[in-house]
């Protein structure tokens, strides 16, 4: 899932991705200080995962801003899409993170709206996708590009630095055989994901088990840092106002946030993949080697084991890649953008391959 970007992104709902809104809005007026102001959904159609609604109670001057999270149609992976955690994380994180937005309430009857669902503050910010918006030069400003590659290094490395136990997550996840348990969870849902044979995959699961590196400190983990998860200022580029999807949100080996933010970081020899690229080929940019230099020069880490991680963080993208052609692929949505994203895994796969050490 990809995080809400502004205006622009909002579309009316999907037809298959709508519930009841009356039914949402009687439940949340008894959570949210909102009074008898009337409800308006709409949807941020950027994403392509976990499903992600505007609420708008009233309008003009009046209007109360929420947004709404639940987990995609169709059966979920184990473990991810939890709405659950998410809420917990987002209820008490912002108290030492500030970028994270705050959730307010949690529904975990699916009898609502088909899902469990939380409902957090809306942040008004610019997402940065694929290409670099007009509002920071289109792709052609070398110092808001080089902006946009330092903020995603810089506020992850302030990210890892936050203590768990004063975000009031101290007992989040199980730190201990953190990365063995991810390697062996990536390669099952392959496993259940995949729709056809694909050699050079079962390939990469012995290699990562084979090659096991011994962990650092673990510290909190977003897991899935990317640009797209992030809202920067619209008059800065620089300045990060909010860091979205947090469900799965733990405590483990930092390196796997790095690895899997630097596996979708193209250099120019690299065909970007299809699922939300970073802009990282436009002039200014980092080159991935640098970013991992800002990030280690910020945190102080030790990054010699790094081209593991990248090559784990690649075969991670493959996989959730094939999760979401799988769904097309067994009719559990209609969303066409899904179509394709079985050839995108196979090519994050060869990709995978040609970066290991």
């Amino acid at each position: 899932m990809s995080a809400p970007n502004p205006a622009s992104d909002v579309i009316e709902v999907r037809p298959d991705e709508r519930f009841d809104e009356v039914r949402v809005a009687a439940w949340l007026r008894d959570r949210l200080d909102v009074g008898a102001r009337p409800l308006t959904v709409r949807q941020f159609g950027g994403g392509h995962a976990n499903l992600t609604y505007l609420l708008r109670f009233g309008e003009g001057a009046d209007v109360r801003e929420f947004v709404l999270r639940r987990p995609p149609l169709g059966p979920v992976a184990p473990g991810s899409h939890d709405m659950s955690r998410e809420h917990r994380v987002l209820s008490v994180l912002w108290k030492a993170f500030p970028l994270a937005p705050r959730s307010f309430a949690f529904c975990d009857d699916p009898a609502l709206i088909g899902a469990p669902f939380f409902v957090m503050e809306r942040r008004h910010g610019v997402v940065v996708r694929g290409a670099i918006p007009p509002e920071f030069g289109g792709g052609r400003d070398e110092s808001a590009n080089r902006k946009l590659a330092s903020v995603v290094v810089d506020v992850l490395a302030d990210f890892h630095a936050v203590d768990p136990v004063r975000a009031e997550l101290g007992d989040l996840g199980r730190p201990e055989g953190f990365l063995e348990r991810q390697v062996k969870g990536w390669t099952g849902r392959w496993e259940r994901a995949k729709v056809e044979e694909f050699s050079l995959a079962d390939e990469l699961q012995k290699w990562l088990l084979d090659n096991l590196p011994v962990s650092p400190p673990a510290t909190l983990l977003h897991n899935d840092w990317r640009l797209d998860n992030m809202a920067v200022a619209a008059d800065d580029p620089g300045r990060c106002v909010a860091v979205y999807d947090w469900d799965m949100c733990t405590r483990g080996d930092p390196l796997c946030d790095l690895g899997t933010v630097l596996a979708v970081w193209y250099d120019p020899d690299e065909v970007p993949g299809s699922l939300n690229p970073m802009p990282t080929l436009a002039p200014g940019f980092l080159r991935r080697e640098q970013a991992a230099q800002r990030y280690g020069e910020r945190s102080g880490r030790d990054l010699s084991l790094l081209p593991y991680y990248l090559v784990f963080g690649t075969f991670k993208m493959a996989v959730v890649l094939q999760q979401i052609y799988f769904r097309f692929h067994q009719g559990q949505t209609q969303d066409t953008r899904f179509a394709g994203m079985r050839e995108g895994a196979k090519a994050l796969f060869q990709l995978a391959a040609t970066r290991r050490p």
